[in-house]
């Protein structure tokens, strides 16, 4: 354990809730997902409980059919740039889609949030699943799930080719002499590819930490190929220990085959921790977390993952339908497990709907439980860290009240931050500009 990283957290900050009836909840403000003060509170929690990071997620198409969440939400741009000025040592993590998003403007954006924060901007990588996006962005149709990851590779090496517009000691800014900055040392990326043609240079420099962490969060074969190659961390999410084992070696292993360090990305699964003083009283919290999912909305919210098709034309005791190639375009990596889970299981539509709607994981109990459990899965390298997604708003206290005392006791979870800027607290290294790179090897 001492030769690895202590374990990491992030939170998902996911307003009125991440299913499609927590916002019913009595202690789920019903205007959480556009109220600052909230999206404040949850920050400033993590923060003390020193957390890496907090994390926005978004989406870009929404129906009738939309979780109440996606259907009123903060941008994460806009809010991470309200957080930063409320916090002082926690990550600022958001998704902007690659796939409806011009380099130039992402770069300036992230950039902006970075000198804004001090160096703790992240931007998690998304190609966008839902077909309807395209109608929202003035395109003829959604780009198939291959060629989104084609398009998320050019789109990431020009923002990053834009973030080095600048070498760190460009800005002279001596008054004296009149010297703003050295011409030298401000370069153009003249890009010309098959999807984008950008001259630069980006107005905006490198921040204290270099660049944003990048993230991604797919996890099909062209998901983990664009993490190995180009994320710094990789969002990611598991039933069982043995599943994220998998995962973790197959990341990794891809990391290093391309040249880099196997510690140059980190792998962090999400997980909803609920905890209780007993096992039955977090049993019990489930229970009351679940008890207003109906089978109707159950179906809905399956149906998202499947380009919102309509599962109520079949059979709820039957074994789950054969869909074909419905939802491959979208939620590849998801649909690809249900699909696989439930043939394997043998589960029907009743049981796979139930499950997407509200799983039931390992990490229910107390304290102790889930503090083993933790520490369990970042010992035998199934996780770097961990996403928390607090499934009612004090679930975030009760965690860091309750789970990361034993954490830090056990010496595997930091009890100060080892740096003000994201990278530094990841144990990431601040990336070379290419432009010095190239002058100093020639």
């Amino acid at each position: 354990m001492s030769k690895r990283k202590k374990v990491k957290f992030g939170v998902l900050i996911h307003g009125v809730g991440g299913n499609v009836t927590a916002w019913r909840h009595p202690e789920v403000p019903v205007d959480a997902s556009v109220s600052l003060p909230f999206y404040k509170q949850q920050a400033l929690i993590a923060e003390a409980g020193k957390f890496d990071l907090v994390f926005i997620a978004d989406g870009l198409f929404i129906n009738e059919k939309s979780i109440p969440h996606f259907l009123n939400r903060f941008e994460p741009i806009t809010i991470l740039s309200a957080l930063a000025a409320v916090t002082t040592n926690i990550g600022l993590v958001g998704t902007l889609s690659s796939s409806y998003s011009e380099p130039f403007t992402v770069a300036r954006q992230f950039g902006s949030i970075d000198h804004i924060s001090g160096g703790r901007a992240g931007w998690n990588v998304v190609t966008s699943p839902l077909e309807g996006s395209a109608k929202n962005y003035n395109k003829p149709e959604h780009p198939s799930h291959d060629e989104r990851y084609k398009i998320a590779e050019e789109h990431l090496d020009v923002v990053r080719g834009l973030w080095d517009s600048w070498e760190d000691d460009a800005f002279i800014r001596n008054k004296e002499t009149g010297v703003f900055f050295d011409p030298n040392k401000l370069h153009r990326i003249n890009h010309k590819g098959k999807y984008f043609s950008v001259e630069g240079p980006l107005n905006i420099a490198r921040s204290k930490q270099g660049q944003p962490v990048v993230f991604q969060a797919g996890s099909s074969e062209s998901g983990r190929n664009l993490a190995a190659r180009s994320a710094d961390a990789v969002f990611t999410g598991h039933e069982n220990i043995e599943e994220a084992k998998q995962f973790y070696r197959d990341v990794k292993n891809r990391t290093a085959a391309l040249g880099r360090s196997r510690d140059d990305i980190v792998i962090l699964p999400g997980i909803s921790p609920i905890i209780g003083r007993t096992q039955e009283e977090a049993d019990n919290k489930y229970k009351e977390l679940t008890s207003l999912i109906s089978i109707e909305l159950a179906l809905q919210y399956l149906g998202r993952f499947f380009d919102h098709h309509d599962f109520t034309q079949y059979p709820l005791d039957e074994p789950f339908p054969e869909l074909g190639d419905i939802g491959s375009n979208s939620f590849r990596g998801s649909t690809d497990k249900i699909k696989k889970t439930a043939k394997e299981k043998n589960l029907t539509l009743r049981q796979v709907a139930l499950n997407s709607a509200a799983p039931r994981s390992q990490f229910i109990g107390t304290p102790e439980h889930i503090a083993d459990l933790i520490e369990q899965w970042h010992a035998e390298e199934a996780a770097d860290g961990f996403i928390i997604h607090p499934p009612l708003p004090s679930a975030l206290n009760e965690f860091v009240d309750l789970v990361v005392p034993i954490l830090q006791e056990r010496g595997i979870y930091r009890t100060e931050y080892e740096s003000d800027t994201l990278r530094g607290n990841l144990g990431l290294p601040i990336p070379a500009n290419q432009y010095t790179v190239v002058k100093i090897n020639s």
